[in-house]
């Protein structure tokens, strides 16, 4: 037991510093845009530059965008799925697993060959046709992520004992939906609200493509113009990603757990 132990604190130490070690050599570099000393000019620099300001403010509304669609297309299918059509499991699992297998370079040219300007919706037309276009596109890969979140929260509640119960006091599948539902799964739904929001943030591939002035096209302009700049944005965005985790971690803990199996 005690030579187990050893050797897991040192795989666990090696771990540590594998992931750590870059990061705390590109947040040493960030230090030193001025020469000979320490300093946060590189970040003051990226802050208070106005196209971080637009690009990170506008894939923040894209986020949000993302994680209302996501969180109204995703509740009442893994819902109703789960109540009424649990044999459709599998095939529902399956398509939201596509995104993973699927590259975002292949969805965002089918979107751009099936919604250009000559197309039947022609939504990359205007800007916010554009916009509406690259939200729907992180819907697609957020999905995997937001409905595992959802079903994990569905499994822990009895779904169709508080269906029936809602039902007997008269509740209309809106009130159901509203009232029930959400309340009891808020948690997983912010699990993967936190994971989508993550995701946008510092997606390029489809942003950039459709020209939106989103953060994931800015930090690759920024990594191949500038010198400390570009490493003060990387650490940014692993702080980003790192406090998205940290809440997933700290919402986790209110969930509810599933019921006991009886023996």
């Amino acid at each position: 037991m005690t030579v187990n132990r050893f050797w897991s604190w040192i795989f666990l130490v090696l771990g540590v510093l594998y992931f750590a070690l870059p990061l705390v050599g590109t947040f040493e570099f960030s230090m030193k845009m001025r020469r000979g000393v320490y300093s946060l000019d590189a970040y003051e620099a990226v802050i208070f530059d106005p196209r971080f300001q637009e690009t990170f403010t506008y894939s923040v509304m894209m986020a949000l965008a993302t994680i209302v669609v996501g969180v109204l297309l995703v509740v009442p299918t893994a819902y109703w799925v789960r109540l009424k059509l649990p044999a459709w499991r599998p095939v529902l699992e399956f398509v939201t697993l596509l995104p993973l297998v699927i590259p975002p370079i292949v969805i965002v040219f089918g979107y751009i060959r099936l919604y250009n300007t000559s197309s039947w919706l022609p939504l990359t037309g205007t800007a916010m046709g554009t916009n509406i276009l690259l939200m729907f596109g992180y819907v697609v890969l957020a999905l995997p992520y937001m409905y595992r979140a959802v079903d994990t929260g569905l499994r822990a509640i009895d779904v169709r004992t508080l269906t029936e119960a809602a039902q007997s006091l008269g509740a209309g599948w809106a009130t159901i939906m509203w009232r029930v539902i959400l309340p009891n799964v808020l948690v997983a739904v912010l699990s993967g609200a936190f994971l989508t929001f993550a995701i946008v943030i510092g997606e390029f591939v489809m942003a950039a493509l459709l020209n939106r002035p989103a953060f994931g096209p800015y930090l690759q302009l920024i990594g191949a113009n500038r010198a400390y700049e570009p490493a003060a944005l990387a650490v940014i965005a692993f702080g980003i990603t790192w406090g998205c985790m940290a809440l997933i971690q700290v919402v986790s803990r209110f969930a509810p757990r599933p019921p006991a199996q009886p023996h």
